[in-house]
């Protein structure tokens, strides 16, 4: 029997933004896919209605698949695939499988065989990666930094330390509601020379990409308080 294709959703980073950044392509692989795994069931729902498809979500199948989904269940979470259904992935925001747990889905994909068809949306990371203007040659993504203060100064100087090193744009995020410490931190250990970039709120009306020494940003710092946002350091 042949398998179905898995496929790679993106989704809005902000609010009312389909119009603008979900192609044609990702809605017609929507609107004829009847199995779906998503980071978070209620955003799902929220951006699958929002593109006013005609779809009842009621006779659409909707799987968690998130940070806390064993490895073992995603084995079964992917079943209708080698039955021949074709199965999407919807990550909370973004694109699959960066910095998100899609990837686990399609790291299974690639052992059985299953086609992994990724669809072009927006990504926050490279987004601002290509907005800050530093290294789009060698960079890297570090995820979250140490929720603990001392552990995250820690983490900050080492990154300033590579990216000197190695030329390299380091890419890093926080929970919204810790940016501010976050931003803070940053400011105070880093070289007031380092390049940091702050990305906020990307594709949505508010949007903001500026990048500025550390002595720049201390004179005027921004309230990120629950701000998506992603953080750019490049020191030289």
């Amino acid at each position: 029997m042949p398998k179905g294709k898995l496929f790679l959703i993106p989704t809005v980073l902000a609010d009312d933004t389909a119009a603008q950044v979900i192609s044609p392509q990702v809605r017609e692989v929507i609107l004829h896919t009847k199995f779906f795994l998503v980071e978070n069931l209620r955003t799902a729902r929220r951006y699958i209605s929002s593109l006013k498809l005609g779809l009842t979500i009621d006779e659409i199948s909707l799987e968690l698949l998130d940070k806390d989904t064993p490895s073992q269940q995603v084995v079964s979470l992917m079943e209708p695939l080698l039955s021949g259904e074709d199965m999407g992935i919807i990550s909370e925001a973004g694109c699959p499988g960066i910095a998100d747990p899609g990837a686990l889905a399609v790291a299974y994909a690639h052992q059985k065989g299953i086609q992994v068809v990724p669809l072009a949306g927006p990504s926050s990371l490279f987004l601002a990666l290509m907005g800050s203007g530093f290294s789009g040659q060698s960079f890297a993504f570090h995820g979250y930094l140490p929720i603990d203060k001392k552990d995250r100064v820690a983490a900050l100087k080492r990154l300033e330390q590579e990216s000197q090193r190695e030329k390299r744009a380091q890419l890093f995020m926080e929970t919204p509601f810790r940016n501010n410490q976050l931003l803070a931190d940053a400011l105070q250990i880093l070289s007031p020379h380092t390049q940091l970039c702050i990305a906020k709120n990307l594709t949505a009306a508010d949007e903001m990409i500026q990048s500025k020494s550390v002595a720049d940003w201390k004179l005027n710092s921004p309230d990120l308080h629950k701000v998506p946002t992603v953080f750019i350091l490049q020191a030289f």
